[in-house]
This record gives C-alpha cells, structure tokens and sequence, in this order.
C-alpha cells in the first residue's frame, strides 16, 4: 500500500487532487481511498488531505500519520507547517517551489528524498490562475508511479470539461519538469 498526505491551502484543490487520483487508482483496477481533512478552515488556511492505494482491500479508516509520499502544493507552507512530521525515513518529498533546495532545505525536516517542481509557475502558464492541484498530481505520477498517466485522463475531464485540457498539460509540464535533489 501506498499512503499519501498532501498539504494545500483551502481553495487550491488538494482534495480534488485525492479525489482523481483515487478515481484513477480504481479506474485501473486497484483499490483507492482519498478523503480531506477538515475542520474550520477557510479559503486560504493550511488543510490535509490524504489518499491510499494499493492492489489488495484496503481495510484502514483513519488518518494517514505514516505517510510514504508527501505532497505539498503550497510553498509557503514549509514555513508554517512541518510538512514531512511522519514522513517514512524512506519516503518522498514532493514541494512546490520556485526556490533552489539550498533556500528550502533550511525549513525542511527531511533527510530523504526530495523532488522539487515550480507548479505555480506551470499552473500561470496552462491554466492561467495559481491552482496546482492538477499540476502537482503530474509530478506524484512520476516520481512514484502510484497510477499511469493516462489513467488521470478521464477523472481530470469528468472533473474540468472545457478546461481539461488545460490541465491534463500542466499535469504533463510537471511530469517532465519535476527533479529529484
């Protein structure tokens, strides 16, 4: 099984992000959850969401507090929030930045691996507006292969109709622009 914990602001899609992936994850015949975090937040304010997937039944119903991948689809949040807090030794980083690792490492409480991608900058580009969710589901792809590319295809156009195409490239930027440090 893989668990995955991503950390966004209310308002920039991380819970449409689990609710693709685990739409893909089914699509291709595995057994998927993706469910939010919520509280009182408000547009703006730090919020979790989480996804599992695996090939066998997957009979867990809490909170991810182990995760293998993290997510983080708000840079500035790595100056608020400790991100990796339970990341498996083993796992992976995932940030959003436009920064150098030198400049991120020093808030990062993370000796793993890390990938860095600038989303925000994709996302301007494709879609015209800040959102990285889908941008960021492109760099998940490849750095662990949880889901095929293709398998995003239908749940990002069921999801964004005449801007899915949009999308579905700022996904594909970020599967080709994403670096592991």
């Amino acid at each position: 099984m893989i668990e995955v914990r991503w950390h966004g602001r209310g308002g920039q899609g991380a819970v449409t992000s689990v609710e693709m992936l685990a739409l893909a994850a089914i699509g291709e015949g595995k057994y998927a959850q993706g469910f939010p975090s919520f509280g009182p937040e408000r547009r703006g304010a730090p919020v979790e969401a989480f996804n599992r997937v695996d090939d066998l039944r997957i009979k867990k119903r809490q909170r991810i507090y182990r995760p293998d991948v993290v997510v983080v689809l708000d840079p500035g949040l790595i100056t608020l929030v400790n991100v990796a807090e339970g990341l498996k030794p083993e796992g992976l980083l995932i940030l959003n930045t436009h920064k150098p690792f030198e400049e991120v490492e020093q808030y990062i409480q993370f000796n793993g691996r890390i990938a860095l991608v600038d989303a925000t900058a994709i996302a301007w580009a494709e879609l015209g507006v800040p959102i990285t969710n889908t941008t960021m589901l492109g760099a998940l792809v490849k750095m662990t292969d949880i889901v095929k590319m293709e398998s995003l295809n239908e749940p990002i156009e069921h999801r964004f109709g005449r801007i899915a195409k949009k999308n579905l490239t700022a996904m594909k930027r970020a599967f080709d622009e994403v670096k592991l440090v």
